[in-house]
């Protein structure tokens, strides 16, 4: 099953439009999908090791939506006593009013308006985080996103998104069927399900965005990420390879032993 993009089709929530209860829905839906489908729990799996206790960073959330992932963030900071400062940015005005009425309570986020290709803040980040977003774009314009994720960040990157197979695609008809059924939510994550891109081809991205020992992984409910952990003087944060690497770091270590036995044998 190959994946299909055309840029004439535009998903509805990125469609030009005011401020509407179809917009506010469906944007709620894809905070219910979020939570109950695994990405606030894959993204807090990185911010345990990432954000530590009295710490300080400096976050940029791209494509942030109704800012559910910023506010994520910044619940979790509170809690361990860390204080961080979040730009979150997103290219539809709509969204970003909603996202602001529903962060409220929330001064540690200040929201931007901007395209992820073109947006060029004046500083770098501790982390950059692109979340569910990836798919929307072309093949082409994915590598630039995950050039730019790089680019912002000095320490820490995560771009996690859809993972296409049966599995996502059943699933999506059946919850749009079932469940998630107003015509906006529906289309969108329907055109999602074809969208997205599939375990081999997000490694590609990667690879073609000029990443290097990166880590992949795929998680349940037909989610993955890729992320870059980059170590900085003093700093704590370990290094991930991306399982090919891995996996030839492993077989130079086993040969290495064999090698080492095989001279000790020689000389006895």
């Amino acid at each position: 099953m190959k994946r299909t993009f055309d840029p004439a089709i535009l998903e509805m929530m990125d469609r030009p439009q005011l401020v509407s209860p179809e917009l506010e829905r469906d944007l709620e839906r894809i905070r219910q999908l979020n939570r109950w489908f695994g990405s606030y729990g894959l993204v807090l799996s990185f911010m345990r090791r990432w954000i530590t206790p009295r710490s300080h960073a400096r976050i940029v959330d791209l494509a942030t939506g109704s800012g559910d992932i910023p506010r994520l963030l910044v619940d979790y900071a509170r809690k361990v006593d860390a204080q961080v400062a979040i730009d979150a940015l997103d290219r539809q005005s709509s969204t970003l009013e909603i996202a602001s009425k529903l962060s409220a309570d929330y001064p540690e986020i200040s929201y931007r308006e901007g395209n992820i290709l073109e947006w060029s803040p004046t500083e770098t980040y501790d982390i950059a985080l692109c979340t569910l977003a990836l798919h929307h774009f072309s093949n082409e314009d994915a590598v630039r996103v995950l050039r730019r994720c790089r680019e912002l960040s000095r320490r820490f990157v995560l771009v996690s998104d859809l993972r296409r197979g049966f599995f996502l695609k059943a699933g999506v008809c059946l919850l749009t069927a079932l469940i998630f059924r107003e015509p906006m939510t529906r289309f969108d994550a329907r055109l999602s399900a074809q969208r997205a891109f599939s375990f081999s081809e997000m490694r590609d991205l990667a690879v073609g965005a000029g990443w290097t020992n990166f880590g992949h992984k795929s998680f349940r409910f037909a989610r993955q990420a890729i992320w870059l952990e980059r170590n900085l003087p003093g700093s704590r944060c370990h290094s991930f390879q991306s399982s090919s690497n891995s996996l030839e770091t492993s077989r130079s270590r086993r040969n290495a032993v064999k090698y080492k036995t095989h001279k000790q044998l020689c000389h006895c």
